[in-house]
């Protein structure tokens, strides 16, 4: 239990990034696709894909075993990019740079993923709504880049 709150105290560090950095009207005078999901969405996945984080991260954690220290070292490295992700786009409105940075998180829950798979199938399973989720922020980003040229300068 105590391992768990520690992965969901990291969790819950990166998603107060939201809350710090909020969208804000910048955001909402973006050109957005017509299949940008509602805002409504986004807090309740976030919450979702925070818990299954944090269950995959300690299950790893207290399993150990083979291929555990791989699969944490890349839950670090997904949490770092996540939590920064957030104040590069809406802190610095820096579409590019934060394109950037969600490619790395993208191939760091890949990572995850697959680690996290092989030291427990459950925990592989949790990564992979994650996983879908990033891919859709990652195509929302470029789209914001095509569809607003002069603010992803």
């Amino acid at each position: 239990m105590l391992l768990f709150l520690i992965f969901l105290l990291a969790c819950l560090c990166a998603g107060l990034t939201g809350y710090l950095f909020p969208t804000g009207d910048w955001y909402a005078r973006l050109r957005k696709p017509d299949w940008t999901p509602p805002n409504w969405a986004f807090p309740v996945a976030w919450t979702t894909l925070y818990l299954f984080m944090a269950i995959a991260g300690a299950r790893v954690a207290t399993l150990g075993g083979p291929g555990a220290t791989t699969a944490l070292a890349f839950w670090a490295l997904q949490i770092a990019a996540n939590t920064l992700w957030t104040p590069t786009v809406f802190g610095q409105r820096r579409l590019r740079l934060g394109l950037a940075v969600i490619g790395l998180l993208w191939l760091a829950v890949l990572g995850a993923t697959v680690a996290h798979w092989r030291v427990s199938t459950l925990a592989g399973l949790l990564f992979v709504p994650y996983l879908a989720w990033v891919s859709v922020a990652a195509a929302l980003n470029a789209a914001l880049i095509r569809l607003n040229p002069d603010e992803a300068r």
